[in-house]
């Protein structure tokens, strides 16, 4: 199987996971390039970096062009960060964005997170429905990596 149907809600965390035809390094390079962030967003809501480096680092911070109806600008923290491994950010809302890979035959296990728990607005944010939203959009996210990267067999 290539990818999980559907995304699973934990408490405060909406996850989904597929596997992709290549090495983590070359999917955490993508990752780790806020300015090609829009390749991969499934959301629909990212597009372009504003600013930041060309491969991100721990404490790094960096700007990204967004819409969601009306334009705005967010400005996002690196919180995780285990080079080929891990990467995660956050804004200023302190809900978290993870990807996690894992090598597997075949190629990459990449698992998206939307952490939300630690948030002062996560009642609000599952008051407007944001763990919904935001489990559709992880798996359009990682149906794009597919894209991107070729769906591994197994």
């Amino acid at each position: 199987m290539t990818s999980d149907d559907h995304a699973t809600n934990l408490g405060r965390t909406v996850s989904a996971s597929t596997v992709v035809a290549a090495p983590p390094d070359e999917v955490f390079a993508l990752l780790a390039n806020p300015h090609r962030h829009h390749e991969f967003d499934g959301s629909g809501t990212v597009r372009g970096a504003l600013s930041g480096p060309e491969r991100l680092a721990l404490g790094d911070r960096f700007g990204m062009s967004m819409k969601i109806k009306l334009p705005y600008r967010i400005t996002n923290r690196v919180v995780e960060f285990e080079p080929d491994r891990r990467i995660g950010w956050c804004h200023a809302a302190r809900a978290i964005w993870r990807y996690e890979l894992e090598p597997v035959a075949g190629g990459t296990r990449v698992t998206e997170t939307f952490d939300y728990g630690g948030s002062p607005l996560a009642k609000g944010m599952e008051l407007v429905g944001f763990p919904k939203g935001n489990a559709k959009s992880i798996r359009d996210t990682l149906r794009r990596l597919r894209e991107i990267f070729g769906a591994a067999d197994g």
